[in-house]
């Protein structure tokens, strides 16, 4: 046996190389000058092959030359391997045979028993074939395989596989032979490398081997293919009000950087509903318009105005997001919808990325400017809220324009600590004012909107004056921390802050005159001040545990001193409606949610807390505390236009209690718990509750468990208790399938006595009744099987949600779905939503069968 034999040429051909292999013979040299040229004699070039061989025999009669011996060829990043390497001068073909491999530069395999190709790789046959070929989809590694019997390559760019076989997924590693989950068998496969496309035809898709679909024609892109002209995975719909539904997507790529997505839907009840979107990459950013319209066939199967769109034919949405870098530190951007009507994007189950939540209904258009510094912060933009429930009037929603908010943080020479400047900017307005009945009565403004049986302070609140409000704020607030010698911890701080007010109701309209009772009625330009100087206190006690650990106690006293807020209940409120004493917010030195208040008064907030880290991430947490109003007026004990601070906890001169505990004995588990508790017999006016486990690795379980209690708060417009359970938990049965699930409980339900619908018109609306259910009530649940792996993602759920509570029955109508999602990772994804068990509520604008 000869030595090893290795070789380097410049060459566009496996058969020079091989031919240079055995020797620089006068002859071969003249060959090699015939065939390449002077690229060839200098060596020089991108064409350059390499052989590496245990033995190479030059056989003259047969005009032959063999390699063999774990042959390997270098060529163009393409690297063909075999037992046995023949070049047959003839006939111009290379015979690769005995674990025969070829890996092409992108990584893609070709195995087979067999090679016959022309001397340049672009033509031939392969026997016994199989393609393996690895690529990213969506973040996702994704290896693709094919095999055939026997397969035609042609000039490098078609290669067809006969009786062909196509699947994503791995092969069973105790038995290969046994059929994968899914594979696409086909008379004939034809792979075209450059269209980037793979043509089935005669195709059959199997699922464990057994045949389940056939399709005598279809394509699909290369797996390696990121966008492509052609049609998209189909969608499936149907609904009471639309009946069934097919959409077939086609997308357009127009350009590397933009194309164009149509899909047409036919709905056997609506007609064609039409959708396209256009989605554009720039240099410095991107932006997308989609658009949707039908025209309807039976408007009648929706109700009639106000209640539902059954009075409109043409119904349709324009959505566009956009968002645009000016620089490394500037950017800006929209997401602008508009719809036709509040029903439509539901009724016909629009994608929309204006959509807050699916329990508000509410669409929010916006347009943004921002910046980011070092240590600053700025932010400018306008809202549009459309309200997308029939209980929602338009004119009672605000437009928003401009929100300007910016903060910045400074470290002061000479003083230390840190110096910050907050500023906001808030410009609204308002068509209609918007108001709630307090306690709760049944009052309704033409039948549909909630209104006041009685405009006056302390029966009616003002969640929004008509007209236009203008409020600009700058705070500049500064703390240093001092540590002395005893370990104490002193933190003295200051700020002062400046509102100015510029409000013009509008009383014009119906209800808007009602707004003199609640503020003045004209145009007001007010100022309102609030300096403040404080101190914080903490002297944390560490004893250490040894190797187990350490714990901390640590008392906290904080004080801040400030006069008496100023114009309260004479000025709107729109962003501090919201009100929650608790542990976080034990210590903040404004316990309001916005700028439209401010707190004043002189004010002591103290509390303790203990702490304990040990091994094992284990981890404790206790805090206790309450708060005081030394001076001043107490800004939580005078109501404002709707009553924030009332029944909060810190309306009284010695506030409730609020505590928190926390509990992590390891990583893998956690219990929170925080609460407000009476002054005067610790009664518990709000707690909340939660457990997140995580069972593994001994259990592949993982849950968690929320239960949350809130006292009624009918100065607010809460007259009854709110109590509910909210659990979720997923079950990984085996490294594939999984078990999700979730359940909300509500163990405080009040319904509407069915035959108080009548006294919103009579004289005296307050008598409206309620009537509690001794029975636990689901509020929505969902569960869900899925199976996940390599190639495929299969997932079906059941889901009971919520509705608006509907005036008409003061009944929650309920939708029921079930959900099956399927997706052959490479080939496409087939989802399927089915409503059942009654249909739409007619919160949906959808008249009832």
């Amino acid at each position: 046996m000869m030595a090893r034999v290795r070789t380097t040429i410049a060459t566009s051909a496996v058969a020079m190389a091989l031919l240079c292999a055995v020797g620089s013979t006068p002859v071969l040299a003249q060959t090699l000058n015939e065939r390449l040229g002077s690229q060839a004699q200098s060596g020089t070039g991108t064409d350059r092959l390499l052989v590496d061989a245990k033995e190479i025999v030059y056989d003259n009669d047969k005009n032959t030359i063999s390699a063999s011996g774990d042959v390997q060829l270098n060529y163009q990043g393409r690297t063909l391997q075999a037992d046995r390497v023949t070049y047959d001068r003839n006939t111009g073909r290379v015979y690769a045979e005995g674990n025969a491999r070829l890996t092409d530069e992108k990584g893609g395999v070709t195995t087979g028993s067999r090679f016959e190709l022309t001397d340049d790789f672009k033509n031939g046959f392969i026997d016994s074939l199989r393609v393996v070929q690895k690529t990213v989809e969506n973040g996702v590694p994704v290896t693709t395989r094919f095999s055939s019997p026997r397969a035609e390559r042609s000039e490098g760019e078609t290669t067809v596989f006969e009786r062909g076989t196509y699947t994503a997924c791995e092969p069973c590693k105790e038995n290969p032979e046994k059929p994968p989950l899914w594979q696409v068998k086909a008379a004939k496969i034809i792979h075209n490398n450059s269209e980037q496309t793979i043509y089935y035809e005669d195709a059959t898709l199997e699922v464990y081997g057994i045949p389940v679909a056939y399709l005598p024609y279809f394509w699909t892109p290369d797996p390696t293919v990121k966008r492509k002209t052609g049609f998209l995975s189909p969608r499936y719909v149907y609904s009471n009000s639309l009946g069934y539904g097919l959409s077939v997507p086609f997308f357009w790529n127009l350009a590397p950087n933009y194309d164009l997505t149509i899909t047409p839907t036919y709905l056997t009840r609506q007609g064609l509903l039409g959708q396209v979107e256009w989605r554009h990459r720039l240099d410095n950013g991107t932006y997308n318009i989609r658009a949707s319209g039908i025209s309807q066939q039976e408007p009648a199967a929706f109700l009639a105005s106000p209640y539902g769109p059954g009075d409109r034919t043409e119904r349709g949405s324009l959505e566009s997001t956009g968002l645009f870098y000016l620089n490394e530190r500037w950017k800006w951007g929209w997401d602008i919808a508009l719809v036709s009507d509040k029903w439509f994007l539901q009724n016909y189950r629009i994608r929309s990325e204006s959509l807050s939540s699916l329990y508000i209904k509410e669409s929010i258009s916006t347009l943004y400017l921002q910046g980011v510094g070092d240590r600053s912060f700025f932010d400018m933009r306008g809202y549009y809220f459309q309200g997308l429930s029939s209980t929602d009037w338009q004119k009672q929603q605000p437009v928003v324009a401009p929100v300007v908010d910016y903060n910045k943080r400074i470290t002061p020479a000479g003083i230390g600590g840190e110096l910050t400047i907050d500023a906001n900017v808030t410009s609204l307005t308002r068509q209609a004012a918007q108001y709630q009945q307090v306690p709760k009565q049944l009052t309704y403004l033409f039948g549909l909107y909630e209104t006041c049986a009685v405009f006056e302070k302390g029966s009616c609140l003002v969640r929004g004056i008509s007209g236009a409000t203008t409020r600009a704020s700058v705070n500049l607030s500064w703390r240093r921390e001092f540590i002395d010698q005893a370990g104490q911890v002193w933190t003295p701080f200051a700020y002062v802050r400046g509102d100015a007010f510029k409000v013009s109701p509008d009383l014009t309209g119906y209800q808007n005159n009602q707004l003199p009772n609640f503020i003045s009625g004209d145009d007001e330009f007010s100022f309102r001040g609030m300096p403040a100087i404080g101190l914080e206190y903490r002297f944390p006690f560490v004893a250490s545990l040894g190797t187990s650990g350490k714990q901390v106690i640590e008392p906290i006293a904080q004080i801040i001193a400030r006069p008496s807020e100023t114009r309260i209940g004479k000025l709107p409120n729109e962003d501090a409606q919201s009100l929650v004493f608790e542990d976080t917010s034990l210590f903040d030195w404004n316990k309001f949610s916005g700028y439209d208040r401010v707190e004043g008064g002189t004010r002591a907030n103290v509390g303790i807390q203990y702490t304990v880290t040990g091994a094992n991430d284990f981890y404790a947490n206790l805090l206790f505390g309450q708060s005081y109003q030394i001076a001043g007026t107490n800004s939580f004990a005078k109501p404002d236009l709707v009553n924030t601070g009332l029944s909060s906890g810190l309306d009284t001169r010695v506030s409730d209690y609020v505590g928190r505990f926390q509990l992590s004995p390891n990583k893998n588990f956690t219990f929170v718990a925080r609460g407000r508790f009476d002054k005067d017999n610790l009664d518990v006016n709000r707690i909340e509750t939660g457990v997140t486990a995580n069972f593994n690795p001994y259990i592949p379980f993982t849950a968690s468990l929320t239960y949350a209690r809130y006292a009624a708060q009918p100065e607010i417009g809460f007259d009854h208790r709110r109590e509910g359970i909210l659990t979720s938990g997923t079950w990984n049965i085996t490294p594939n399938w999984y078990l999700t699930g979730s359940l909300l409980l509500d163990l405080d339900r009040y319904l509407l006595a069915r035959d108080a619908f009548a006294l919103q018109y009579a004289a005296n609306p307050a008598a409206a009744v309620y009537n509690r259910q001794n029975s636990v009530y689901v509020s929505s649940m969902s569960v869900g099987l899925g199976y996940v792996d390599e190639c495929t993602v299969f997932t079906v759920s059941y889901s009971v949600s919520p509705r608006d509570v509907s005036i008409t029955s003061g009944e929650k109508d309920r939708n029921h779905t079930v959900l099956l999602r399927l997706e052959l990772r490479t080939l496409g994804e087939v989802t399927f939503n089915q409503n059942i068990g009654g249909g739409e509520s007619s919160q949906d604008g959808v008249a009832a069968k």
